[in-house]
């Protein structure tokens, strides 16, 4: 049987922590950020939990993490 691949484009988004959740980088902080206020992009800093709806389809993506 072949080894299974990871999608490199889902590893690169989302690390695996030691506790088993997954954390995610914030969307809407890469560009015209002009327009935003700056207490929203203060709130956009950091990483995240992945949402558990998403969790499942992340975990098929990274077979090995």
């Amino acid at each position: 049987m072949p080894k299974m691949k990871t999608k490199k484009s889902a590893a690169k988004r989302f690390k695996i922590r030691a506790s088993g959740s997954i954390k995610r980088g914030q969307a809407f902080k890469r560009h015209i950020l002009t327009k935003k206020t700056t207490k929203s992009k203060r709130h956009l800093r950091g990483a995240v939990n992945l949402h558990p709806a998403d969790e499942l389809s992340v975990r098929r993506m990274l077979p090995y993490a």
